[in-house]
């Protein structure tokens, strides 16, 4: 079924591939032999793989595990997709890696890739990560009992927006929610963005009325009152200033629990040797005081598993964005 894609969509997600992209870094030249490496980042520089990305990146840097440097290249366009379609005709690329999570799984279906996230080379997760629900600070809706009211009696009349394409974590949770407080998820009105910065720019200049992505990503405009944060998807309440006393959808209510997620893939046809290397590099990363305080810091949570898990994992994640998608009569 995910494979099912058409010639047009695959045809518009390869001519994205050759136009949207932004780099970033020191533009290194490498032959066969060196240890420097590429990190493909498949959003916006602050946005939420983008923080995750570079995270590791200066975590590995620092502490010389790679033997070389990084450079980390943005890819924008399609949700991911773009990114995901550079990483495909890296085929072979021992020298490249790419941060992706359930945004890009979900993106591969909206925008018709002819191919899944474990036709790459799936590494490992580093990272689940919990959702928020976000209002200008303006916004009539003072609590989450304030939207849920709202949204029920009028859903159509609420314009939500995320940071991912339809089948994406900041899709896939509202989605989750309407569901949850009895609002059919088929009449509500979201608008996807390409990524936490023009979430935030469509917030701030009020042209939706809730926002639906990490909560890290938002951290300066909460703290300067920006933005308000009326509840956060995961079990526990996350820390922080303008972030702490918004309450989880459980303590307000809600029967819900969401998290999203994040890991690190290589191209199609490594060797096993080198799959092998790679992973154990992240596991050296991960075990770092380093990449410890990095979590801490973004409020992520530890998920970490690699290899064969991670990929038994993607398998089952895209079968859950497919039965969701399939629910929205968006198959």
């Amino acid at each position: 079924m995910r494979r099912r894609r058409t010639t047009r969509a695959i045809a518009t997600v390869v001519a994205l591939g050759s136009a949207l992209v932004l780099a970033t870094g020191c533009g290194v030249t490498r032959g066969d032999q060196s240890r420097d490496l590429t990190m493909l980042i498949p959003n916006s520089p602050g946005g939420g793989y983008d923080q995750t990305g570079r995270a590791a990146v200066a975590v590995m840097e620092n502490g010389d595990i790679t033997g070389g440097s990084f450079e980390v290249t943005n890819v924008i366009g399609a949700g991911g997709s773009v990114a995901m379609t550079r990483l495909m005709n890296a085929d072979g690329d021992e020298h490249t890696l790419m941060t992706a999570g359930l945004g890009v799984v979900g993106s591969l279906y909206s925008f018709g890739a002819p191919y899944a996230m474990d036709d790459a080379t799936p590494l490992a997760q580093l990272i689940e990560d919990q959702e928020g629900v976000l209002v200008p600070a303006d916004s009539p809706y003072e609590t989450i009992d304030d939207l849920v009211q709202a949204w029920q009696d009028d859903p159509a009349a609420i314009v939500l927006g995320g940071g991912s394409s339809p089948g994406g974590p900041d899709h896939l949770f509202p989605m989750q929610l309407a569901s949850a407080v009895d609002v059919d998820p088929r009449d509500v009105t979201y608008v996807p963005y390409d990524g936490g910065g023009p979430l935030t720019s469509a917030l701030l200049g009020n042209k939706i009325d809730v926002g639906f992505s990490g909560v890290g990503e938002f951290e300066g405009q909460l703290s300067s009152g920006e933005l308000r944060l009326l509840a956060v998807s995961g079990e526990e309440r996350l820390k922080g200033e303008g972030i702490s006393q918004a309450p989880t959808l459980t303590e307000a209510g809600i029967d819900l629990v969401f998290t999203n997620w994040r890991g690190v893939w290589a191209p199609p046809g490594i060797s096993e040797e080198r799959r092998d290397e790679l992973i154990a590099m992240l596991e050296e990363m991960h075990e770092t005081p380093e990449w410890q305080q990095a979590l801490e810091d973004n409020g992520w949570i530890d998920e970490f598993k690699t290899g064969d898990d991670f990929t038994q994992f993607l398998e089952e994640q895209d079968q859950r964005v497919a039965t969701t998608l399939e629910e929205l009569d968006l198959l």
